[in-house]
């Protein structure tokens, strides 16, 4: 029983008891206090209110993952758009590069023009968060190189160390995007 309908009951033996003791009284206060009526559900009812409260709770669920999934896929495409429209002015700096150097007879114009453009290009990485990774002459470590090959230390100081890095590696905000690919000496 619930707790309610045990408190109607214990109330109207108090009613009852006192109605034995005082008469009339106690039939005047049975009629002033009024007894409230509790329905109480079905356990199909019950059953139906569960039911409807886990399909909307999962409705709700699964709508918050949708709207998230379409957030982050919204905001890696602004990013790359951002990025794309950075790299543009490279390949225009290209462009004008390659229309130039079919007319210029100068080589070291040349050279320097593709010195500046891998600058501009270079800086606008590192602006993004990009980080070079140069691991000549560190121990090798598996974790965060990748070896190519073994070739003997042309000194016994370069055992186990990176002779040279084959492939730089990159770092994007601190996380490893690409391993140094490197020879080791043995």
């Amino acid at each position: 029983m619930s707790e309610e309908k045990i408190e109607q009951e214990e109330l109207k033996d108090t009613i009852n008891s006192t109605e034995n003791e005082e008469g009339t009284e106690a039939t005047e206060a049975t009629i002033e206090t009024p007894e409230e009526v509790i329905v109480e559900k079905t356990d199909e009812e019950k059953i139906a209110d569960l039911n409807n409260k886990y399909v909307r709770l999962y409705s709700d669920f699964d709508n918050f993952r949708k709207r998230t999934i379409k957030e982050k896929a919204d905001i890696i495409g602004m990013a790359t758009g951002n990025l794309m429209k950075d790299l543009l002015t490279v390949l225009d700096d290209f462009d004008r590069a390659i229309d130039n150097n079919k007319k210029s007879e100068d080589l070291e114009g040349v050279k320097e023009g593709f010195k500046l453009i891998h600058s501009k290009f270079d800086s606008i990485l590192k602006g993004k968060g990009l980080e070079v990774v140069d691991a000549t002459g560190e121990v090798f470590n598996a974790d965060i190189h990748e070896a190519i090959t073994n070739i003997p230390a042309p000194k016994k100081s370069d055992i186990g160390k990176v002779i040279d890095c084959v492939e730089k590696g990159y770092n994007l905000k601190g996380k490893s995007i690409r391993y140094p690919k490197v020879v080791v000496g043995q």
